[in-house]
């Protein structure tokens, strides 16, 4: 468990020995000194080896290309956040609790939809499941269509996308039309492949380098936010009766409102939603304008992100964690209806409880990480929480007392959901400078896969054994994600710089630079 950072003796000798490698050698390659948080010092220093960091890649390419660094005293006068940010992200997290509580507002009464279709508890749950097979098959292009086009483009894509899912399932209102409201919900996954990527990307073009784990944790809020709705508002709207005129008349209401919602928000981000600020918030964006290039390769960062060991573990464990949660969110109806029969309304409202509990575990999470920086330690604990949280939920849902059932989900929600954005964070943290978009969407990726295979899994054993040994199920494997979180923490830090010695850096470099007025040379990173 170290995290100990470089002596500022060290960080001293590193920065002076920097700037006499770049005046010697203009072609040597240029590796940007980093802060804990995805910012960069305005005259990043270099040095005259290849880095040996955590990502193997990062360091220039031998391309020969150097340029000659646009970033002088007016350009960094400039830098300052702009007030439309909180605008941006609130419509963001909008149109993702919008697009989230589509995803489970089938399963929060699955039992019902399952009358009313006249099909299996199985079919019920492709339609959960439809959100993660979607987001696997299309992440990269859309990963690519974002680094191509903009925020600007894909956000209004998405919300797009979700409002025409939404009208498209007010078709299926008959017995029989159980393909249309299938239809409707794979448009509205493909929605979701716009939107899970964004936040990172979000709160590092918008917001300042002090604000950027709160802006992530604020727009991955939304989704959490629509899921909540998603538990609490279908068993309200949707009684279980018997009658089916009655059912889809009480179904309309609820696709009635979720496609105004949807319209709505689509209007808001084409008004709201723009490319990017006037100015760029912090040093680190200042730098990426500079260094902005036009021959990125694609396929080159997907195979340096993979090369990351410590990228690859956080992979693996965020996808056990987050694919325990889709499980047990897509199965929570069907398990809570089997030991409290009749009560569908309580089911929603421990759902809820998971999330409401796990919004909170988040923001926390988001403060937490802006002011400490302890990014290793800080997951490790979430996680083996979280593995105990299930624990306790597994052995006290059978006890037939629903306050217990309230509480210990509560508990579990705070940690498994409070883990979302410390993944999220821990990423671009350990991948800088690769894209934000295509570390988080690698994460979602492995959420997905075993989200799938987790739900399917669960939902055979919960049908032939009970809930007792499909939640077992889960905790092996969060037992397994824990393990692994710990291996994790036990490498050779996040391959970037500590905030003391990144301040002592950027000092020497402002000296440097107005002692000497020697133009700044910086080696185009080539991804």
């Amino acid at each position: 468990m170290v995290n100990e950072g470089p002596s500022l003796e060290r960080c001293d000798d590193t920065s002076a020995q920097s700037f006499d490698a770049v005046q010697g050698d203009p072609s040597v390659s240029a590796q940007p000194s980093v802060s804990t948080q995805p910012s960069v010092s305005a005259q990043p220093s270099v040095s005259a080896q290849p880095s040996s960091s955590a990502y193997p890649g990062t360091s220039a390419q031998p391309s020969g290309l150097v340029q000659h660094s646009s970033l002088g005293p007016e350009e960094l006068g400039s830098i300052k956040v702009s007030k439309r940010r909180w605008a941006v992200v609130l419509v963001f997290s909008c149109y993702s609790m919008c697009n989230a509580f589509q995803w489970i507002q089938y399963g929060s009464i699955n039992n019902i939809f399952m009358n009313f279709y006249g099909v299996s508890s199985l079919a019920i749950d492709w339609l959960s499941m439809c959100y993660m097979l979607t987001y696997i098959v299309l992440l990269l292009p859309v990963a690519w269509l974002l680094e191509k086009y903009g925020l600007r483009t894909i956000a209004l894509t998405g919300s797009a996308l979700n409002c025409l899912g939404a009208w498209v399932k007010l078709g299926s209102l008959k017995p029989h039309l159980f393909p249309v409201t299938m239809l409707g919900q794979v448009i509205c996954s493909v929605a979701q492949v716009f939107i899970l990527g964004m936040p990172s990307r979000i709160a590092s073009v918008w917001f300042g380098a002090n604000e950027v784990s709160t802006a992530c944790s604020l727009a991955v809020f939304g989704n959490q936010l629509g899921i909540a709705i998603g538990f609490l508002v279908p068993p309200v709207l949707v009684p279980n009766i018997n009658d089916k005129d009655k059912l889809a008349y009480h179904i309309s209401i609820m696709f009635y409102i979720i496609g105004g919602v949807a319209t709505f928000l689509f209007i808001l981000v084409i008004i709201v939603f723009k490319e990017k600020p006037k100015h760029p918030p912090s040093r680190a964006q200042s730098l990426s304008y500079a260094l902005a290039s036009s021959d990125a390769s694609y396929l080159s960062s997907i195979v340096r992100l993979f090369k990351n060991l410590s990228f690859v573990l956080l992979v693996i464990t965020y996808g056990l964690n987050a694919g325990a949660f889709y499980a047990l969110s897509t199965l929570l109806n069907r398990m809570v209806i089997l030991h409290y029969p009749g009560e569908e309304v309580n089911a929603g409202r421990i759902g809820l409880t998971i999330v409401i509990a796990g919004m909170f575990g988040a923001m926390i999470s988001g403060i937490w990480l802006d002011k400490s920086k302890t990014y290793k330690e800080t997951t490790l604990v979430v996680y083996i929480m979280a593995l105990v949280g299930m624990v306790v939920y597994t052995l006290t849902l059978n006890l037939g007392h629903l306050w217990v059932v309230f509480l210990t989900a509560g508990t579990l929600g705070f940690f498994m959901t409070g883990y979302l954005p410390l993944g999220f964070e821990f990423a671009v943290e350990l991948t800088y400078p690769e894209s934000e978009g295509m570390s988080s969407g690698l994460l979602n990726v492995s959420a997905q896969v075993f989200g799938i295979i987790f739900t399917i899994s669960q939902g055979q054993i919960i049908d032939k054994y009970g809930t007792m040994p499909g939640n077992i199920f889960l905790c092996v494997f969060l037992t397994l994600g824990s393990a692994l979180t710990g291996e994790l923490l036990r490498g050779k830090g996040t391959g970037k710089a500590e905030p003391q010695c990144l301040d002592q850096m950027e000092t020497h470099e402002e000296e440097d630079s107005n002692t000497r007025k020697a133009p700044t040379v910086i080696s185009e990173v080539h991804f």
